[in-house]
């Protein structure tokens, strides 16, 4: 089986999201790595490390998670691996419930979700994000 952390979704997995937009209620398990230290696309200077610099936007994502509809079910780091065997462990998980596809992607294209994704993609090195139902 292979593992590979992404930051964002391919096309595919795009275009699948978007087929059913009403299936729901979904959940997303958020399986989170970070970077040593957080980079900044707009080139500010910053000794945040990747998780604190995730922790910005999580903080914010709450509120927004909410707005449209949903929850966050769990959140806590990763401390060791019972059973199955991966190369790299992630640092975190989260998961978050949504109304529906619609609800999630709705929340994506907010204002105030496009202001504080700077801080995600300073802070994450990569994900698996898993799809629910």
């Amino acid at each position: 089986m292979k593992v590979e952390n992404k930051v964002l979704p391919n096309e595919n997995q795009i275009n699948g999201f978007l087929k059913n937009p009403e299936i729901g209620p979904i959940s997303m398990v958020n399986l989170l790595k970070y970077k040593d230290l957080a980079i900044y696309e707009d080139g500010r200077d910053s000794n945040l490390t990747g998780e604190e610099a995730y922790g910005l936007y999580a903080a914010e994502v709450v509120n927004l998670v909410k707005k449209y509809g949903g929850e966050f079910v769990f959140a806590g780091k990763v401390n060791r691996l019972m059973l199955g065997e991966v190369e790299d462990l992630w640092d975190s998980i989260a998961i978050a419930k949504y109304p529906s596809r619609k609800a999630m992607l709705d929340m994506t294209m907010d204002p105030e979700y496009q202001k504080i994704h700077i801080h995600r993609d300073a802070g994450l090195k990569g994900q698996l994000n898993i799809e629910t139902i």
